[in-house]
């Protein structure tokens, strides 16, 4: 295990929890088992140290009961996505093949064809797009059904790099890095688990895009920092600091310090553009700033999450004041 004392990161948004917490918990420990999603005790074992289901009880605070389970489930599946990748019995490239396959066709045909290792996938998957459709409309399903598929994309495009033994560019790397961690098919989320609906002006003016992409950011690149180590001793090279050290010549601990100051900037930046948006009126404005909130709440859940709540990263953490978290590996 690397030692090393990572930088302070700054993240100042008030923690919150869903009072449905415990029931999405249950929830989707049951939904997975009705799909066979975990099978050995092993597994299991794993699983339930994850708590998957908190992250989205933290990212998603005032969701109701329904809504909620769709987000911890929809969540969880993507973290067995990846384990399950992972684990594979195909190759990498194959795997992402047959899940962009499966995916696409549910989303777009409500068909689902898929060979029998990913029969489960493809089945809790179409589940979940049935529930999805039952509270959303047309227009919303059109734009879930870009972000997965902005999602799978991506994360071919990795795989695909592994393959060429091709580290991306930094530049390149910044682009991608928002879709890889599929985190824009849950900020969509936002509007139907939350009830938060914005008008097009709104949700399509640049500072409020602005601000999505900015939380997308910070998220992602918190994850990297977390999960450096292990990905730099498995040679992969799509995270954040290892494209840094790489490209610019950087020690270690330059490329780690160079990451935490891009996501201290990154959030700096969200609270700025959050501060500066124009007004829309009374009524929309009371809306916007729901959807702001819960984008706050989505950059305190993963950290709160990765720290509190899951056996997932093996970090220690002490929070200071202003709003700075002190980081150390075990």
């Amino acid at each position: 295990m690397l030692t090393l004392q990572l930088p302070q990161i700054f993240c100042p948004f008030p923690s919150m929890l869903n009072p449905f917490a415990k029931e999405a918990e249950k929830h989707t420990a049951e939904w997975v088992s009705r799909f066979d999603l975990v099978k050995s005790e092993k597994a299991w074992e794993r699983f339930r140290r994850a708590k998957f289901a908190m992250l989205s009880s933290r990212a998603f605070p005032t969701a109701g009961r329904y809504e909620l389970c769709i987000a911890a489930e929809f969540n969880t599946w993507l973290f067995l996505l990846d384990d399950k990748n992972d684990e594979s019995m195909f190759g990498k490239l194959d795997f992402l093949q047959m899940v962009h396959s499966f995916v696409s066709m549910i989303l777009q045909n409500n068909r689902v064809v898929a060979p029998d290792e990913g029969m489960p996938l493809a089945l809790s998957f179409e589940d979940l797009w049935k529930r999805m459709k039952r509270i959303s409309s047309p227009a919303w399903q059109k734009r879930f059904v870009q972000s997965m598929t902005d999602y799978l994309d991506a994360c071919l495009w990795e795989v695909e790099n592994r393959i060429r033994h091709q580290a991306p560019t930094v530049a390149d790397y910044i682009e991608k890095r928002p879709y890889t961690g599929a985190l824009f098919a849950d900020i969509e989320l936002i509007e139907v688990l939350e009830n938060i609906y914005l008008p097009d002006e709104v949700r399509l003016h640049e500072m409020v895009k602005q601000l999505s992409l900015a939380c997308n950011n910070v998220v992602c690149w918190a994850n990297d920092l977390f999960s450096f180590d292990k990905e730099r001793r498995q040679g992969d090279v799509h995270n954040l600091v290892v494209v840094l050290k790489e490209e610019r010549k950087l020690s270690l601990e330059d490329a780690v310090a160079e990451a935490a100051r891009m996501h201290d900037a990154e959030v700096r930046r969200f609270i700025t553009l959050s501060e500066s948006l124009p007004s829309f009126g009374a009524e929309v404005n009371e809306e916007l700033q729901r959807y702001v909130t819960v984008l706050m709440a989505w950059m305190r859940a993963n950290l709160d999450w990765s720290f509190q709540d899951t056996a997932r990263y093996r970090m220690n953490i002490t929070e200071t004041a202003a709003g700075n978290w002190l980081i150390s590996r075990l």
